[in-house]
């Protein structure tokens, strides 16, 4: 009899250690939820401090599906409405909200429940802290800095008086909070002039003292406040455009090398994998980017990503034959090949009537145009709307009087051409000589002053 309880409680002790090792292995969150009065089927899910970004499909409301995702807070949406979350690895949590109400009704069970149940209760907080449509921006800097500390002292208090949260997560929430106040600080200035529309505005010489003192290695509080990443990121942008003009060298590379100067190795290969994960199809250095990328990550996943990139974007670089584009519609209905239009330089733009950031182009766009339309260059606008959207790239190109050769390309962003760029967004730019052969892939903007020197210097 004592045998068989002793093999029992060895049997029960193995199983328990089974389970607990199966746990810590997890490298997924299982997320699940019930959604009332939700006008989508679609939950979309992005990470603030990780790169993961997934939608979720909902049957009647409801939802269950794994997140591979490392730890971080992240940002969800459904009918209009922005929330948040806390999890990690391992995590089983359950969300539940009123989207007719989502704000006072979102409530979390399970795993870090009472993590995220403060977090939501901090953000109505917050909120009514500083008022219903109130843009503390505007206000004068000292008492924006007094709302700000205000704000900063409720919601540590706030914290303080919670019950039942890890000790680890309140020294992280803590900073957090700190954080929150200094980007807060940091942002007053250019927001104070866009606000006001006084650009003239400078803040105080000693509003931002307290940002001298940041830890910019605390992986812990990485991997958990946006803010924090923010802060960082001011940091290395900073240092980015000392090294540009000190070193004459290219802004995207100089803020490589400041990202590897950096100590921590998680937060460095992170920030480098988040800049050349599309900064490297916009680099006017190609090689100096990846040589600086390569030389600062150690994390061999990037690096087979943005080598195979580098590969990529080898064909296009500065001197190589540019690819074609063959047989691309005119609003007219007539068609027109890059070889057609050789013989001039060619200034291409590449764009959409749904990017925001291409419209804002079009008046830079236009004035150039005007400058040198007796000149030796031709400019191509090629559309990579769908070709359902024909009828509506026409109406815009009527409407805005567009000039230059307008083309729809024959299948939007799986266009061959595009493709051949490598155009991981848009508007893009690209500058071929009267050979065909590429200038600059990464041509400055109609709104770039770069753009006019460029053309100086091949005295287009």
């Amino acid at each position: 009899m004592k045998k068989f309880m002793y093999m029992l409680l060895v049997a029960v002790l193995l199983t328990a250690c089974e389970e607990k090792t199966e746990e810590a292995q997890k490298d997924y969150i299982v997320l699940s939820g019930t959604i009332k009065n939700t006008k989508s089927d679609k939950l979309n899910i992005n990470g603030l401090t990780n790169t993961f970004s997934t939608s979720i499909t909902l049957i009647d409301g409801k939802f269950k599906d794994t997140l591979f995702s490392p730890e971080g807070n992240f940002m969800f949406y459904n009918s209009g409405s922005v929330m948040y979350f806390y999890a990690k690895p391992g995590d089983t949590l359950t969300l539940a909200y009123d989207a007719e109400n989502p704000y006072q009704t979102l409530h979390f069970t399970g795993q870090d429940a009472k993590a995220n149940n403060y977090l939501a209760a901090k953000r109505i907080k917050e909120r009514n802290l500083i008022g219903e449509d109130v843009n503390v921006y505007t206000f004068k800097e000292q008492d924006f800095v007094e709302k700000q500390k205000e704000i900063k002292q409720v919601l540590v208090k706030m914290l303080e008086a919670e019950s039942g949260l890890k000790q680890d997560f309140i020294s992280r929430e803590r900073r957090n909070i700190q954080y929150s106040y200094l980007e807060n600080l940091k942002n007053y200035e250019r927001n104070h002039q866009y606000y006001t529309k006084d650009s003239s505005f400078k803040a105080s010489a000693n509003l931002l003292d307290e940002l001298k003192d940041i830890a910019l290695d605390r992986e812990v509080d990485f991997k958990y406040s946006y803010s924090y990443i923010r802060l960082i990121d001011n940091h290395v942008s900073n240092q980015a455009d000392k090294l540009s003009k000190t070193q004459n060298i290219a802004y995207d590379v100089a803020l490589l090398e400041a990202i590897n100067d950096l100590k921590n190795t998680f937060i460095k290969d992170n920030l480098l994998y988040k800049n050349a994960q599309y900064g490297i199809t916009r680099t006017s250095d190609l090689k100096a980017y990846y040589a600086a990328f390569m030389r600062g990550s150690s994390n061999n996943t990037h690096k087979e990503e943005i080598t195979a990139s580098y590969n990529k974007l080898k064909n296009v670089m500065q001197g190589m034959p540019s690819p074609q584009f063959i047989n691309y519609e005119t609003p007219a209905g007539s068609t027109i090949s890059l070889n057609d239009i050789k013989g001039k330089y060619i200034y291409i733009d590449v764009w959409a009537t749904w990017c925001g950031p291409c419209k804002a182009e079009i008046p830079y766009l236009k004035k150039v145009e005007s400058m040198y339309k007796n000149a030796n260059i031709q400019f191509v606008s090629i559309s990579i709307d769908r070709l359902k959207d024909k009828d509506k790239w026409k109406k815009m190109i009527e409407e805005e009087n567009l000039g230059g050769v307008q083309l729809l390309a024959d299948n939007a962003f799986d266009s061959q051409f595009v493709q051949d760029y490598y155009i991981k967004g848009i508007p893009k730019f690209i500058l071929l000589d009267p050979m065909g052969n590429i200038v600059d892939p990464n041509a400055p903007r109609p709104s770039d002053k770069k753009l006019i020197t460029l053309f100086e210097e091949h005295k287009i």
